[in-house]
């Protein structure tokens, strides 16, 4: 596949996760509390592409969930960035169908999610009367959890990929 045809692959799925997001996830909110399709694709990109187009990948889809929401602008924008360079740190190209197949990728999610809602609901929840830290952790814990268990859709889904590819 041609770079130009892998970009406009990369925009079609982002615009998709975004429609998804925004209208669909909210209805599975357990609480207040939402998984994040993003960062389960951001990982993906991580593991299967490497550091630098995570990073890349999650500036842009942070700065495109900034545009349809009216929350502090660029917020997303960091957070998913970040997110993108700390899931970064497991690429290896040598094992990418192993990790994405197996429960690495789920451990994976859960700390990129974790930190990335570590530093959102961090700068988020600043000036609320409540404790900030508390809240934060909370928020990140239970957000993070709920996205994981959503990661396994996909891990599933790699780990017959995997499997179907080993016994040819």
């Amino acid at each position: 596949m041609s770079s130009m045809e892998h970009y406009i692959r990369s925009t079609l799925v982002a615009l998709g996760l975004l429609l998804l997001q925004t209208t669909f996830l909210p209805f599975l909110s357990v609480g207040s509390y939402l998984p994040d399709i993003f960062l389960i694709w951001i990982v993906y990109i991580a593991i299967s592409r490497g550091q630098v187009e995570a990073t890349i990948t999650g500036f842009v889809a942070g700065l495109m969930q900034d545009a349809v929401t009216i929350q502090l602008f660029g917020l997303m924008a960091l957070t998913k960035t970040i997110a993108g360079f700390i899931a970064g740190y497991f690429y290896n190209d040598n094992i990418t169908a192993q990790t994405l197949g197996s429960y690495r990728f789920v451990l994976i999610v859960l700390l990129a999610s974790f930190v990335h809602n570590i530093f959102f609901f961090g700068i988020f929840l600043q000036g609320i009367q409540d404790s900030v830290f508390l809240t934060m952790i909370e928020f990140s814990i239970a957000s993070s959890l709920y996205t994981g268990v959503l990661a396994l859709l996909p891990m599933f889904t790699f780990v017959r990929k995997y499997r179907f590819s080993q016994s040819l």
